[in-house]
């Protein structure tokens, strides 16, 4: 029996040629995969989801440097969820629902040439469901309405190509830089931002040097790693030289889903909130999850079998990584004014007799890891960002927090969920709870030193 096939006769989505014509079935949609093509690379504006404030903001000035036109989200609020809702399956994870709800909304908004526009989303190529959220995002898109845009898959497993953007030798060396620049940065503005004496002197500096770092005249840093040491000593420099006030505040960590921990739009504009709380904020670095994702690799072929020559690729990328964090630290330690995040290393011996590195999904062992990290730090208040549908993160998150508090009793750590129906009054009021807690211990700590 033949089936009907009616085409969607909807004119823009139609586009101009008929090989963009998505057609329905009684019981199956077809979802066209559109390739952004050479010539759109002169023509059309690439747009970037918001994750990490500073490192995002490099990632989309090297795309400049390279000649793709492109643009940083930064909708958002409850439109941005209604968005998810409306166009993701409600058993999709948070972070998805969120991903591809800034993008719809960004692309109703007006603001762009719907038919001058493309979209560029990552893929990890793990077992996650962020590897799937391509697929999520084209098939939202064209139940929106929006099916004739073009999607990029910015991965380095080989899960997509496009002819017309590509990861060239040059650009990989840009983002690598940019990685090591962006968790300097982060660190060390999260060092002064909560005591600078003049508001905006931290963001200000920031901005200073993203836009010297992706700038063409002041960019070697993003080419040659001795030009990038260089830097280091003046970011460093010109960070300690903000006038701040010395009084020691609570220090607070922030760990989770690598989305929510992150992006101010996945955790509600946490920084933000603690820094109103009078609060230091402490964040690891995101260097600690690449290098997270290559030692999986390593450890898989160990228990799993694997390519001899795969495993000795992935111990030199790993040692490449690890040693440049390493230099990091160095110059941190050397320059004397601030502190140094944790070697990954470290940080990877710390979950020994807590949990297996075979425990790989998601963030992983890598999670527990933190929260060990900033407690050996003396971070020890940590709020653990628990999104809707992250199974693995419940489980090396909340699931082990029992186990670090009787192992760490001074440790005050609370798990907030993150969800479409979680209200942000009762997410701050959880975390109200936990720093009174720890702004009670702050202050016996404050007195004993002073007696």
């Amino acid at each position: 029996m033949t089936q009907k096939i009616t085409p969607n006769i909807n004119s823009w989505q139609a586009g101009n040629g008929s090989e963009n014509l998505i057609f329905k079935s009684e019981n199956k949609r077809e979802i066209q995969r559109v390739p952004f093509t050479a010539e759109m690379k002169e023509t059309h504006t690439i747009l970037v989801p918001m994750m990490l404030p500073v490192h995002f903001r490099l990632l989309v000035n090297i795309l400049h440097l390279h000649g793709y036109k492109a643009e940083l989200l930064h909708n958002d609020g409850k439109g941005v969820v209604d968005e998810g809702l409306r166009n993701v399956h409600n058993d999709t994870c948070y972070p998805a629902l969120l991903v591809i709800g800034q993008m719809i909304d960004a692309l109703k908004s007006g603001q762009w040439d719907l038919d001058k526009v493309a979209l560029l989303i990552t893929q990890t190529g793990g077992g996650c469901r962020a590897s799937n959220y391509i697929y999520l995002l084209r098939k939202a898109l064209n139940k929106a309405g929006f099916g004739k845009i073009p999607v990029i898959s910015l991965n380095f497993s080989g899960l997509e190509s496009n002819e017309g953007f590509s990861v060239t030798r040059p650009m990989l060396q840009n983002f690598i830089n940019a990685i090591l620049y962006g968790d300097l940065i982060m660190h060390i503005a999260n060092q002064c931002k909560p005591y600078e004496k003049n508001p905006g002197d931290t963001d200000a500096m920031v901005s200073k040097w993203v836009d010297r770092i992706t700038t063409e005249g002041t960019n070697e840093g993003l080419k040659k790693y001795s030009a990038f040491k260089k830097d280091m000593k003046l970011i460093l420099d010109d960070f300690a030289s903000i006038p701040r006030e010395s009084a020691q505040k609570v220090r607070v960590g922030i760990v989770g889903e690598i989305y929510i921990k992150f992006s101010p739009l996945g955790n509600n504009n946490l920084e933000d909130f603690l820094l109103a709380e009078n609060c230091e904020v402490v964040i690891p670095g995101f260097i600690d999850f690449c290098l997270y994702c290559i030692n999986d690799t390593i450890v898989g072929g160990k228990m799993y079998g694997g390519s001899l020559m795969q495993t000795l690729i992935y111990r030199v990328v790993y040692w490449f990584f690890a040693s440049k964090q390493v230099d990091m630290i160095k110059a941190i330690k050397k320059h004397g004014v601030f502190r140094a995040p944790t070697a990954f290393n470290h940080t990877r011996d710390l979950v020994e007799g807590y949990v297996s590195q075979g425990m790989n999904m998601g963030e992983g062992w890598l999670l527990t890891a933190e929260m060990l990290e900033l407690i050996g730090q003396g971070v020890e208040n940590i709020v653990c960002t628990q999104p809707f549908g992250c199974l693995p993160n419940h489980i090396v998150g909340r699931g082990m927090m029992k186990t670090i508090k009787e192992r760490n009793p001074q440790s005050n750590i609370v798990s907030i969920d993150y969800d479409p129906g979680a209200t942000k009054v009762n997410q701050e009021n959880r975390i109200k709870l936990m720093l009174s807690n720890a702004k009670k211990a702050h202050a016996l700590s404050q007195e004993t030193a002073e007696a």
